[in-house]
């Protein structure tokens, strides 16, 4: 048991020096079966990984859908991954990644997994200005940055699990949404997220409180940002707060993670006392305890609209 505790402290420690572990697998190849590339999820989002259990068709399930399987009494829906992405196992669906994402707890097939390797958050790319795109959030460079790397794909699982198990409700309600939020004229809610369906919907959740915003894909792009606004504010004789009334940050974003970024924010005397919300769909009580000790003011899991728009409030009328 202490064994797997300091497995767990050494991989959450790994967040404050900007460092992730990297779960690595295949799908197959293309329609022949060639170029089996490598994907990647984050280790915190897998909860185990176990050979393909009996998998119990449903009717009437959605397209690749494979079915429900009972793990230690619980019902888990299992999603063929490869299909998803268009890739062709060789050998079959023989290992199932059972991962805690958002709130909901679903099973990936896929055909092999590789290894865990330990990165850099630099050593991982955006893929949205590349011609990836789609399913990708970013590109990990596997070897550092040497011309001769191994490349991984980083899957948006969000834009996954949306695809697949679409919503039958509204994302965001603005009736339900509460009353516009009072804020600073002029400053704006700084939020940083690698998904674009995620941004997609933390943009219709503060429009529809009124608050203006400013939506950045990364760590490092947020952190940028807010060097820039902090020196429009000087120039104008004005505090940070008159352009920034508080930062939202996922966790997980290459070249600079969410806990990276509002450790740095903290630590700053130009920004301490700028409010940081962390929203994420890493969740468990590891990661949430993980989150007060660099100095969040909150942490809201993904994705409901008017929870996040709660701690907003709360957080800004502190």
């Amino acid at each position: 048991m202490s064994t797997v505790q300091q497995e767990v402290d050494e991989r959450t420690n790994l967040t404050g020096s900007n460092k992730f572990e990297l779960l690595l697998f295949r799908l197959g190849g293309d329609a022949n079966g060639d170029r089996s590339e490598l994907f990647g999820i984050n280790v915190f989002k897998v909860r185990e990984i176990v050979a393909m259990p009996t998998i119990t068709a449903v009717a009437g399930s959605l397209p690749h859908m494979l079915g429900v399987v009972n793990l230690r009494g619980q019902i888990i829906p299992v999603i063929d991954l490869p299909a998803v992405v268009g890739c062709t196992p060789k050998t079959g669906l023989n290992i199932m990644l059972v991962t805690e994402y958002a709130r909901t707890t679903q099973g990936f097939a896929v055909e092999s997994v590789e290894e865990i390797v330990r990165l850099d958050w630099n050593q991982v790319l955006s893929a949205e200005n590349s011609a990836v795109g789609g399913m990708v959030t970013s590109i990990a460079r596997l070897d550092g940055d040497t011309e001769n790397t191994r490349l991984a794909q980083v899957l948006d699982v969000e834009q996954i699990l949306r695809q697949i198990t679409p919503s039958d409700s509204k994302d965001v309600d603005p009736e339900v949404m509460g009353d516009k939020l009072k804020m600073r004229d002029g400053a704006v809610i700084l939020a940083a997220d690698d998904s674009s369906v995620a941004r997609s919907l933390i943009e219709q959740a503060l429009s529809a409180i009124g608050a203006p915003y400013i939506m950045t894909k990364t760590g490092k792009e947020a952190w940028e940002k807010l060097q820039a606004l902090t020196a429009a504010a000087q120039a104008e004789g004005r505090a940070v707060s008159d352009k920034v009334a508080m930062v939202l940050t996922d966790l997980e974003m290459p070249e600079m993670d969410g806990f990276t970024l509002t450790r740095k924010i903290k630590q700053d005397e130009r920004f301490k006392a700028l409010p940081v919300i962390i929203h994420s769909s890493l969740s468990g009580s590891t990661n949430e305890e993980h989150i007060k000790t660099v100095g969040a003011d909150a942490y809201v899991a993904k994705f409901v609209a008017e929870e996040l728009a709660a701690a907003i409030r709360k957080v800004l009328v502190k």
